[in-house]
C-alpha cells in the first residue's frame, strides 16, 4: 500500500530538453507510462504516446511539424515561453496528472502586423489515465476590441482512413472548403472518407468520437468553447501536391479539430476567452456501449 499512497509530484513527472533545433521541449509523464512532448515552437504537442508505447498523433515522416497541435495564425511560429507560477491544480483532479503552462505575448513585430496587445496562455496536461487535455485562454489586454478565429491541429494516427468513421456530426450543416465554403448538411449516419475531405462542420456537440475499426480503438474528443469540428483529410492528389507530406500519408491519418471559425471570438478590453480540448482513447466497444455523443458533456 506505501506505493499507492504516495504524494504524486507532476514536477518530477515533467522534463525540460532540448530539441535538434536548440528549442526547448518539454515532456509530461503520468505513473503508468504514458506521455506527451511538447514544443515551445509554436507551443505544439509533436507526440503522444499511451501506456504501451504506441504513438497516438500523426507525424509526417517528411517534417515533423504536421503531426502536433496547433494554433491557427501566427502563434504556432512562435517560441513559447513557460509559465513559472501558474495556478495549481484542482486538488481533487491532480493525482497522477503532469501539466506545464505556456505563455505568449506579441512582440513589437507581431504588433505592426496585428495591432492588437493579448495574453495567450495554454496548459497542457497528461492525466493518470493518459488523457491529453489542451485549455487556452485568450485575454485582451489592449484598449480596444478585436476578433479572431481559433482551432487546434488535432492530426489523429489512424490505421486506414478508409476504415475509419466520425461520430456525432451526422445531420449537421457544414461549410465545404472544396466548394467555396458552400453550406451542405450531412447526410449520412456517419462521416467516412473516399476521398478529399475539407469541411467545417458548424454547431457541433461537446463530444465527438473518431472510431478505427482495424485497432479497435476510438478517440474520443471533448470539448468547450469551440463550437465547430473541422474534419481534413487531404486524399491522394493532394498529398502528391504537399512537399510536407509523404504520398501515401494520407492513409493514416485524420484531422478533427476544434475550433471556432464560423462566428470569431470578439473580445472587449480586460475580457478573456477560454477553449478547452481533451482527447482520450478507449476500445470502441466501451464506447459504442457507454457513450452517448448528443448528450456527453465533461
Amino acid at each position: 500500500m506505501g506505493h499507492s499512497a504516495a504524494v504524486w509530484d507532476y514536477k518530477a513527472a515533467t522534463e525540460i530538453t532540448k530539441d535538434w533545433y536548440g528549442i526547448d521541449k518539454v515532456v509530461l509523464r503520468n505513473p503508468g507510462g504514458a506521455s506527451a512532448r511538447v514544443s515551445l515552437h509554436g507551443g505544439q504537442i509533436t507526440s503522444w504516446r499511451n501506456e504501451q508505447g504506441e504513438e497516438l498523433l500523426f507525424t509526417s515522416s517528411k517534417f515533423g511539424n504536421c503531426g502536433s497541435l496547433e494554433q491557427h495564425g501566427f502563434a504556432r511560429n512562435k517560441i513559447w515561453t513557460i509559465d513559472e507560477n501558474p495556478p495549481p491544480l484542482n486538488p481533487n483532479d491532480s493525482h497522477g496528472k503532469s501539466f506545464i503552462d505556456l505563455l505568449l505575448k506579441p512582440s513589437e513585430e507581431d504588433l505592426k502586423c496585428w495591432p492588437h496587445s493579448f495574453e495567450f496562455r495554454l496548459r497542457m496536461s497528461l492525466a493518470a489515465d493518459g488523457s491529453l487535455t489542451l485549455i487556452s485562454r485568450v485575454r485582451n489586454v489592449n484598449g480596444k476590441p478585436f476578433s479572431f478565429s481559433f482551432a487546434y491541429h488535432t492530426y489523429l494516427s489512424v490505421s486506414d482512413i478508409s476504415e475509419v468513421r466520425i461520430e456525432g456530426l451526422e445531420t449537421l450543416d457544414y461549410l465545404d472548403n472544396l466548394c467555396q465554403k458552400e453550406r451542405f448538411t450531412e447526410q449520412g449516419d456517419a462521416v467516412t472518407f473516399e476521398s478529399e475531405v475539407d469541411r467545417v462542420y458548424l454547431s457541433t456537440p461537446n463530444v465527438v468520437a473518431v472510431l478505427d475499426h482495424e485497432r479497435k480503438r476510438t478517440y474520443v474528443i471533448r470539448k468547450e468553447g469551440l463550437p465547430d469540428v473541422v474534419v481534413w483529410n487531404p486524399w491522394e492528389k493532394k498529398s502528391k501536391s504537399m512537399i510536407d507530406f509523404g504520398d501515401d500519408e494520407y492513409k493514416q491519418m485524420l484531422c478533427v479539430d476544434g475550433a471556432a471559425i464560423e462566428k470569431p471570438v470578439t473580445l472587449k478590453p480586460g475580457e478573456e476567452w477560454t477553449g478547452r480540448l481533451e482527447l482520450s482513447v478507449v476500445p470502441s466497444t466501451f464506447c459504442s456501449e457507454h457513450f452517448d455523443l448528443q448528450n456527453s458533456g465533461f
